[in-house]
């Protein structure tokens, strides 16, 4: 089954503020960017994505985005994540009635296609699935096979709710790089440690030295 993503992204100059104890304000616009950029670009060198639309209104995002070969469109006014990934996946069917949709979150930098492959193959056995992410709290990447509608609930505990809105769990192993987002400075240690994607690698260097030093 071939896949088509939608990953939404918020305003940069709005991104990652829980990564203050450990980048800047002018920092952290680049930083989610970077993040996006390697989520989207692994996205689409896995065998299993047919293609990536990004939600977002950042044009620097969406004209970075849309470089990597990503379709982008406006976000919702005032509409929140989940109306996001809604619209985007109706416009998806929009175009193609019977298209797998999954929602991927925008800050895995660390994502494998070969690891987000697996995902997918696992997804392609329900109606609905999810991941959740590294902590067990939240979700990664939501599921819908061919008509079947999204109904994402991201945010918060949202592995919870996804469970009670009847979504499969995968359960898979070795998939790290896939449940592993970056919201605090721990996630971002972590993701490091995985091995990150050349964009977030470019602002690494900086990272890599503090953590390296004991700094939190």
């Amino acid at each position: 089954m071939a896949w088509t993503l939608v990953v939404p992204l918020k305003p940069l100059s709005r991104a990652k503020s829980r990564l203050a104890d450990a980048a800047a304000d002018h920092v952290r616009p680049g930083l989610a960017l970077a993040f996006a950029q390697d989520t989207v670009g692994a996205a689409l060198a896995c065998r299993a994505v047919r293609g990536v639309t990004v939600v977002t209104d950042d044009p620097l995002a969406a004209r970075e985005l849309s470089a990597l070969g990503a379709r982008v469109l406006p976000d919702p006014p005032g509409g929140g994540l989940n109306a996001a990934l809604a619209q985007g996946a109706l416009a998806v069917r929009r175009q193609s009635p019977a298209a797998a949709v999954a929602a991927l979150n925008a800050d895995l930098p660390a994502l494998r296609p070969a690891e987000l492959e697996q995902v997918l193959e696992a997804a392609s056995a329900f109606p609905r699935a999810f991941l959740a992410d590294a902590a067990g709290v939240g979700t990664t990447l939501l599921a819908a096979a061919p008509g079947v509608e999204l109904s994402p609930a991201f945010g918060g505990a949202s592995r919870a709710r996804h469970r009670a809105s009847g979504a499969r769990e995968i359960g898979l192993r070795g998939v790290d790089s896939v449940r592993r987002d970056v919201d605090t400075a721990e996630d971002l240690r972590a993701a490091l440690a995985l091995g990150v994607g050349p964009h977030t690698a470019q602002h690494a260097r900086f990272f890599r030295a503090r953590f390296s030093s004991g700094a939190p």
